[in-house]
């Protein structure tokens, strides 16, 4: 830093031991913020009373300061690219921001605190996310996410005795959730593990509304991509009780449908999850998408399709796909789509595991259709792999062909 800039540092920003720009702010139960370096230093060397105050220190451990580090940080930022400059960095101006911030979080805590201005807090809350984007950053470090997380999923969740607001709270609550999950932010998302909180998930699953139930898909869509959930996604992927509420999502064909889609598909992403996914009736929940997938004006049907491929190493999958009426029907549809090829390969593939060992898939298949579905990819613009398992499969079905000619 440069001398000019070192005589600018607020006075908030310097180590009353070191007198430099706090590098990790710490806070010791006296309430005086010093750098950790600077304090380990004055406690190693024998001093058991806090610097500034002299008071005697009965617990000398201290904890980050993630509120004052995050200060700093946008006082450092001020110069990279913004056109400001650390003089005209407005501390008053972020120091209210965060006693307001602090307000909201105490009415969130307080056990004393009505529904109703709960209610508003979550909508102060929203309204910050979608005016000032930069405003997550400050929420995050005042902890608001587990806090959220702990409101929405910390209480029984019996629905019948709630009340309209209270499920109101919980839609808001969520999307509040959605928005500061950042990818460093996942591992919160562990608390679920806890007995009673993954029962309280469940439990909102299953007796939510539409917009919980998608907010809730769209969570374990979340906990699915992040290796810091894994095991998360691992239980939660094996309780039938959920899935068997995302099928039904499904089935139901319901605006909840796309998100439904998104989490099975979150839960085949493990290998270890897919058994339990076929067992729930997955197989019978995408292929219903896939066959009602024309009326959208944008579909998962290529995601739907994929995850059969996925699941089609299994023998329980085959013999799924197999039984429902219109199975084969919805995989040979998919192998040729006139707006785009999303898809065509999976359906191929799929299509060539089920012919490989029975007969009566085959003749289903051509029954439905497939040759000249075949023919059309191979003159389409998809690409070498498609077009060579095209064939394959083409001449897997010569010998019935030549048959029925």
């Amino acid at each position: 830093m440069k001398e000019g800039e070192q005589m600018a540092i607020p006075h908030l920003f310097r180590c009353p031991i070191s007198l430099d720009l706090f590098q990790d702010p710490v806070t010791l139960s006296t309430g005086q913020t010093y750098d950790r370096s600077s304090i380990e230093k004055w406690l190693a060397a024998g001093n058991l009373t806090c610097p500034v105050t002299m008071q005697k220190l009965d617990d000398p451990s201290f904890v980050p300061n993630h509120t004052l580090r995050h200060l700093i940080n946008q006082w450092l930022q001020m110069d990279s690219g913004t056109g400001g400059s650390h003089h005209n960095f407005d501390l008053d101006n972020y120091l209210t921001k965060f006693d307001s911030l602090a307000v909201l979080k105490l009415n969130l805590e307080s056990p004393e605190t009505s529904m109703e201005t709960k209610l508003q807090t979550l909508e102060n809350i929203l309204l910050l996310l979608s005016q000032e984007p930069s405003s997550v950053s400050c929420l995050l470090q005042l902890r608001f996410l587990p806090l959220l997380l702990h409101q929405v999923f910390g209480k029984a969740a019996e629905f019948d005795k709630f009340s309209q607001e209270y499920v109101k709270f919980i839609q808001d609550g969520l999307s509040c959730v959605s928005r500061l999950l950042l990818p460093e932010q996942m591992e919160c998302l562990n608390m679920l593990l806890e007995e009673s909180k993954l029962k309280n998930f469940i439990s909102l699953f299953e007796q939510g509304n539409c917009i919980i139930k998608k907010s809730l898909c769209h969570l374990i869509d979340l906990i699915s991509s992040s290796a810091e959930t894994k095991d998360l996604c691992s239980q939660l992927g094996k309780n039938s009780r959920i899935l068997d509420v995302i099928v039904l999502i499904i089935l139901q064909d319901s605006e909840a449908s796309d998100p439904g889609i998104m989490a099975l598909s979150g839960f085949c992403s493990l290998e270890s999850n897919r058994e339990s996914v076929v067992r729930s009736g997955a197989i019978n929940g995408l292929i219903t998408y896939i066959l009602n997938a024309e009326r959208r004006e944008k579909s998962l049907a290529a995601v739907a399709m994929s995850r059969i491929e996925e699941l089609l190493v299994l023998e329980i999958a085959k013999e799924a796909v197999v039984k429902l009426p219109n199975g084969v029907q919805a995989l040979v549809k998919m192998v040729f789509r006139v707006s785009d090829h999303e898809g065509s390969e999976s359906a191929v593939n799929s299509l060539m595991i089920l012919c490989c060992d029975s007969l009566e898939v085959r003749e289903e298949a051509i029954g439905g259709g497939v040759l000249s579905q075949l023919l059309l990819l191979l003159q389409s613009q998809c690409g070498n792999r498609t077009k060579s398992m095209a064939n394959t499969l083409l001449k897997m079905l010569r010998s019935k062909w030549g048959e029925e000619s």
